[in-house]
């Protein structure tokens, strides 16, 4: 195969990415917006030895799992992968791509993950479910001031007020503000030429509460008539909190570190369950609370706690896991390793009135090691024990010093949440090999039409860890 070959393919799986795989003459092929059960004419834009790089031409036959996407801008956005394929179809794809993976990457034995994986937890409605957005302002070819979203792989605009997966507010605020600076002639920023005020506008909703947080991202120390802005804002019927945040970097970071208040609070509320979290510009929060519930709740359920253990949990954020955690366990010690997050989580503990719970500062993968080396030259001949961890890793996954460290604590039990089902599966083959065995397995889809997920696995040890390391 070649560079500018067309040929007709069709589509039996989907990439990490969301694009369709397909053969033509054995030679595989990726190809953007092509789905599952497809039959397309593609056109090779770069080929490699094995594999190669398609564009869709035209679709042959229609699989019959494709649909209309309710998004016009679909395609063009980089944030919805798979719309254009059933609900249904996209829950099976993502519940296979975590089994593949752990059979693959993590040699779970095909017979046992038979007996553990739980049905993938889909939503009902699978829209307008995002309670945070945060769309990029510029300029169009003829001038206009426009928001949206970034292409794919670009960053050039898709001028969309009303994102499909976003709360319905989202539009009427976005108006209101490129309404407001087109009045008062306040400009876009220009990433190319690094000038221009206004970089994005971040919006945040309480699902409980119906608390509204807009904050503006300027290149600037403050936004010109802000009040005016402000006073327009705020008629918006459950309207909270109103800042600005200062990013004056030439960077592709949203986010500055220096925030300013224009009306109201600082920060909103919101509920996961009963517990209250204050959530500011600067939280990271799950963005899809109605599947956040379900997945905390299975995370509870997983770690079996009686009211006696002491649980540790790693990369815990604004202590959403260990706020949950806390409810049913003897304490509960949370790791992070970004300040303001802690300082959130000590924040969130207070508000509940929740006290069998400690926050750290740090690396996780320093922090639990050390504690680990500390508490064995303190208590002598006594190792550092924990009933359960927690993990819930960025994309990369855990380093193998925690693994290590973990596998030492020999905990009853560990449960790992994760948003990367590949690493998931490369620590799960890890901790196999250090005496622990999967036990429960089940995605849940917090991300619906894109091709993201979250996965939960509950490990637990088996009696003789000690034979199982020298067998292994």
């Amino acid at each position: 195969m070649q560079k500018n070959d067309i040929v007709e393919v069709t589509i039996e799986d989907m990439g990490m990415d969301g694009e369709g795989i397909g053969k033509a003459d054995g030679y595989t092929l990726f190809i953007k917006d092509a789905v599952i059960g497809d039959v397309v004419e593609a056109k090779i834009m770069k080929a490699k030895k094995n594999y190669g790089y398609a564009r869709l031409m035209r679709i042959v036959s229609p699989s019959k799992y494709r649909i209309k996407p309710r998004c016009l801008y679909a395609r063009k956005c980089g944030g919805c992968q798979i719309q254009e394929m059933s609900y249904e179809r996209q829950l099976v794809f993502k519940e296979n791509k975590v089994r593949g993976n752990l059979l693959r990457i993590g040699e779970v034995p095909e017979e046992l993950l038979d007996r553990v994986m739980e049905p993938i937890i889909g939503m009902d409605v699978p829209f307008e479910y995002r309670n945070k957005g945060q769309f990029p302002v510029g300029s169009d070819k003829e001038g206009n001031l426009v928001a949206g979203f970034y292409a794919g792989r670009t960053h050039s605009i898709i001028p969309n007020t009303n994102c499909v997966l976003g709360v319905p507010i989202n539009k009427e605020i976005l108006e209101c503000i490129l309404a407001f600076m087109q009045e008062y002639q306040i400009s876009a920023y220009d990433e190319g030429r690094h000038v221009g005020l206004v970089r994005h506008i971040l919006i945040r909703y309480g699902l409980r509460t119906r608390e509204i947080m807009v904050c503006l991202i300027v290149n600037g120390d403050s936004l010109p008539h802000s009040k005016e802005l402000a006073q327009r804002l705020s008629k918006i019927q459950g309207m909270t909190s109103i800042t600005i945040n200062i990013n004056k970097e030439r960077t592709n970071v949203i986010m500055g570190p220096h925030m300013k208040s224009v009306w109201g609070q600082n920060y909103i509320s919101d509920y996961i369950g009963h517990v209250k979290y204050q959530i500011s510009p600067l939280s990271f929060y799950q963005v899809n609370p109605v599947q956040t519930e379900k997945l905390y709740g299975l995370a509870l359920q997983y770690a079996g706690l009686t009211g006696q253990e002491t649980v540790w949990d790693m990369y815990c954020g604004i202590g959403t896991i260990s706020l949950f955690l806390a409810q049913k366990a003897k304490m509960v010690y949370g790791v992070e390793i970004v300040p303001q997050a802690v300082e959130d989580a000590k924040n969130n503990a207070r508000i509940n009135e929740i006290s069998n719970v400690e926050f750290y500062t740090g690396k996780a993968e320093e922090i639990l090691p050390e504690y680990y080396k500390r508490y064995e030259n303190e208590h002598t001949g006594e190792k550092a024990h924990a009933d359960v961890i927690v993990v819930d890793p960025p994309r990369k996954g855990c380093s193998e010093t925690l693994l290590r460290t973990m596998a030492d604590m020999e905990p009853e039990r560990i449960v790992y949440v994760s948003c990367d089902s590949a690493t998931l599966a490369r620590d799960v083959k890890y901790l196999r090999q250090e005496g622990y065995e999967v036990e429960r397995v089940r995605a849940v889809d917090m991300f619906p039409q894109t091709v993201s997920l979250e996965s939960i696995v509950l490990l637990s040890k088996l009696k003789s860890n000690k034979l199982i390391r020298i067998m292994f």
